[in-house]
Formats: C-alpha cells, structure tokens, sequence
C-alpha cells in the first residue's frame, strides 16, 4: 500500500497552470525525487500534499487520510522541510526541535533522547545551543531539515534539503535520507543538485510546465537516450564561439559557456565523434580535452524539458 499517493492532481493561478493532472505514488520505505526546470510545479506540488494550499481537482492522501478532508491527520503524519527555513531565530536548535516535538506530541522523556540524537548524528554539537539567528545559512538550513524528522513521520518531504549545505554536510544528508528510507519513511525529494536524485531516488518524475514528461528509475531514464554523449572543453569563450558556427546547431544539446563546454549527443560508435572532432581540427579550433560518456541525469534533463543549446549546461531545478 502507498504510503503518499497523489492522483491527478491540479493547481491553477488564474490563468497560469502549474500543476496539471499530476499523479504519483510512494511506498514505504522508497523515494520519488521529483525534478524539473524553475516554475515545473514540484513546490507547488509538495504544497497541496502537505496540506500548504489546496487542491483544485484530483486528490491525494498519506497514509489513508485524504488530504482536503483530513488535513490535521495527514499533518501529524508528515515531515516537511520547505525551502525557506521555518525555524524561530530567537531559540536555540534545542528549544526548536523541542518546540516541533511538543507539536507532535511526542512524550518529553522520548523527545529529549530524540533530539539528542538528531543532534549527534547531524553534527549540531558545535551550536545547538546558541540561538538560529546567530546561524550561517548551512548550519539554519540543517536545523530546518532537521526539524522535519522530530517526530519519525511516516511520510517525509524534502524541497531541496542540502541546498547551501557544503559538502560534507550534504553527505551527512545523503546517508541520514538513505537510513530514513531503509527505515519504512516514505519520502518526496526535490533537489537541484542531478546527482544527488540519481544516488537517492528509487524513481524519479520528470516535470515541465507542471505536467510529467517522464518517469522511471534513474537507470531507465538515463538508458532512454539511446546516445551516448561527447564533452568538448575549450580554453576561452572565443574559441567555443569558432566551434559552434563549425558544429550543426541540431548536434549539440547544450552550451556551457563558463566552462567552455559544449555537449553533443552522439551515436553509441567512434565514428560519430570522430567525424565532429575532425572537423573542430580542420578549422583549426584550439581544444582542451574531450570525453565520450555514458548518459547522466543532467543529459536527460535537458533533452526533455526541451532547453535549447544557448542553455547554460548547469542548471538548477527547482
């Protein structure tokens, strides 16, 4: 049985559609990583399941409880870390996450090992006793997620939760997400950060204009290209110009011009790149280097939302 399931689901602002019969499920213990372009529809997606706003039309539940008509239910039921932290500047981590437990009611002896825990196992020691306001934006961002597991719910969701966390601390997130899921927690990811869906999510939806483009498990999005992918680094912006008037605009999927990067989906043989490499020679283009590669999330991402090749390679998807 799924622990969140969505069906159909829409959401209008006026005249503009920002989620248009959108349906998904996720049992416990698995997580969905919903991704897409800005304005794709994942917050507000997360917004009318966690009770934020309402539904237009569709439905969805956790745990059994309808959403529209039970929003009290599914709220003691749900974890949420929005995108914006919700966490009170003028107390501690302590008093925050002490203050979220009494809203879930959960006893005091078990909600002080609770959030002893918490606090050991994502690295809050050093703080956890000094108040949010005095936080950098990594260490308030933690809290926020944080915060969100109080109460072990059964339906967790997380909009971007390593966003502004360095390394190390997105690590700890990674792992943290990974025991919660091993544990029976179903959780929603949204992130910006392509890899971090395809190492966390069991499936991923693929949004764009607030519709499902694709689904599927990382693997079978990134096996759907059918090309493999050739990466062309150039030393200054003036010689990736020189090679993109050479190279047929419909050839390359995209233009890092920071990097001085340009990617071209490319037949699964040597001929292909081959041929687009020797004609960067004849002109006499300067190179850096070059790799042929197997598909990435980010490759799948820019196929389907439809970007064109001018598109910066990087790009967030929130």
């Amino acid at each position: 049985m799924s622990v969140i399931q969505a069906d159909s689901l829409c959401k209008s602002y006026g005249d503009t559609v920002a989620v248009e019969d959108l349906s998904f499920a996720v049992e416990a213990g698995k997580i969905i990583g919903l991704l897409g372009p800005n304005g794709a529809g994942k917050t507000t997606t997360i917004n009318m399941l966690t009770t934020l706003i309402s539904i237009d039309s569709g439905a969805g539940t956790v745990a059994g409880f309808d959403v529209a008509s039970s929003p009290h239910a599914v709220r003691q039921l749900i974890g949420l870390a929005g995108q914006n932290a919700a966490v009170d500047e003028k107390l501690t981590a302590r008093e925050n996450l002490e203050l979220f437990g009494r809203f879930y009611k959960i006893p005091k002896d078990t909600l002080k090992r609770r959030i002893e825990d918490l606090v050991e196992t994502f690295r809050m020691g050093d703080y956890a006793d000094r108040t949010a306001e005095t936080y950098s934006g990594g260490q308030r961002r933690r809290l926020d997620v944080v915060a969100a597991l109080v109460a072990n719910p059964p339906a967790l969701f997380l909009d971007e939760p390593t966003t502004g966390l360095d390394p190390r601390s997105r690590a700890d997130m990674w792992d943290a997400i990974t025991d919660l899921a091993a544990g029976g927690t179903a959780i929603v990811l949204t992130t910006q950060y392509l890899e971090e869906a395809d190492r966390l999510a069991d499936e991923i939806l693929l949004i764009d204009q607030g519709i499902a483009v694709a689904r599927g498990t990382p693997e079978e999005l990134k096996r759907g290209l059918e090309n493999d992918v050739l990466d062309v680094h150039f030393p200054d912006e003036r010689e990736l110009d020189k090679a993109v008037a050479v190279i047929d605009d419909e050839l390359i999927s995209s233009i890092d011009r920071d990097a001085g990067l340009i990617r071209i989906p490319v037949k699964s043989n040597a001929r292909s790149s081959l041929s687009i490499l020797r004609s960067i020679d004849d002109a006499d283009i300067e190179l850096v280097d070059y790799q042929l590669r197997r598909p990435t999330l980010d490759d799948v991402f820019l196929e389907l939302t439809g970007d064109g090749p001018s598109a910066p390679a990087e790009r967030s998807t929130q």
